[in-house]
């Protein structure tokens, strides 16, 4: 006996941020499936498929967002719910991948966080895990299943370039020295827009044995008179790029932009930032961006066309690191 199976995608969504699972599915011109997910009295998490997924190709899609523990752990049961329904393939989608800060011991008796979340999302049944602009390219090697890493670059670049003065001088800066590849990524991204960017460095300190506190020391390349563009993965309390902002304008900068891909923007980071030196603000959507956040300034990119590209090459078995012409590990 023979049978000719075909293969079918099921997208499935957390409660993360719904407006970009909704975008992603109607950019893939399917529906989000239905499951049911709800909270127990003392606040466990309940799950349930509304429909079969027997050997299909099943996508569970969650942002890591506040309440981040909660979001987690909701994608964790809804992984080993579709495992056990009988999905045939199982991919974990995070746009934000949590912990990512925490992939070393930077002191003694620390955890590495960002493995231990890697072993959690295998142990409950990924086969496969999609995320954009990791905290740093070497959590790839914590799975032990195929990680497709992509980039809100080339989306970033294709937005700033209409905001900038193609008489003026450019120079990309990062924040830290650990932010030197994403920085060329997006100095090369101008380069083919028909720009001439500069790289300049940041030298950062941050207290030992303290969280979320950074001192921006010093600046080691041209800055003065130019357009500086301030590139990092994230911002969470924005203490690390307001402190930039501030020492680029002291070097004579004529203006700062910033441009980032994870808005996390925690605590004092709306103040922070509307109260800098910084003219504009460019993030992505892998973060949900409530009302109260937004400010005049700031502008949201959709990443929903490009996970939606990624998603298809995974089930249609084409390269993803063509869609970003190898620039995304």
């Amino acid at each position: 006996m023979e049978l000719l199976t075909k293969k079918r995608l099921m997208l499935f969504a957390g409660r993360g941020n719904p407006e970009l699972s909704e975008e992603i599915a109607a950019h893939l011109k399917v529906p989000l499936g239905d499951v049911k997910l709800s909270s127990f009295a003392n606040g466990e998490i309940y799950c349930r498929y509304g429909e079969s997924i027997r050997g299909s190709d099943v996508f569970v899609l969650q942002t890591h967002c506040d309440p981040i523990n909660d979001r987690i752990l909701e994608q964790l049961i809804m992984i080993d719910a579709a495992k056990r329904a009988s999905a045939k393939r199982i991919t974990a989608v995070c746009p934000f991948y949590g912990y990512a800060r925490q992939d070393r011991k930077a002191e003694g008796r620390e955890p590495i966080t960002a493995r231990l979340l890697a072993d959690l999302l295998t142990a409950a049944g990924a086969e496969r895990l999609l995320t954009v602009d990791l905290h740093t390219g070497q959590i790839q090697g914590f799975f032990d299943v195929p990680v497709d890493h992509l980039t809100a670059v080339p989306s970033l670049t294709d937005h700033l370039v209409g905001r900038l003065d193609r008489d003026g001088e450019v120079t990309v800066v990062a924040p830290d020295a650990g932010g030197g590849k994403l920085a060329r990524r997006f100095a090369n991204g101008l380069h083919d827009h028909g720009f001439e960017a500069d790289l300049a460095f940041i030298d950062k300190r941050r207290p030992k044995g303290t969280h979320n506190v950074a001192e921006a020391n010093d600046v080691v390349g041209v800055v003065g008179g130019r357009t500086c563009i301030l590139v990092d993965d994230m911002i969470d309390t924005a203490g690390t790029i307001t402190s930039a902002a501030s020492l680029l304008s002291d070097r004579g900068a004529r203006e700062v932009f910033v441009v980032a891909t994870h808005a996390v923007l925690s605590g004092p980071a709306v103040d922070r930032l509307k109260n800098s030196e910084i003219r504009r603000v460019v993030v992505t959507d892998t973060l949900p961006i409530p009302a109260e956040k937004r400010f005049d300034g700031l502008e949201v990119v959709s990443i929903a066309p490009v996970i939606a590209e990624a998603l298809d090459a995974v089930f249609e078995d084409t390269s993803v690191s063509e869609l970003f012409k190898g620039d995304n590990v």
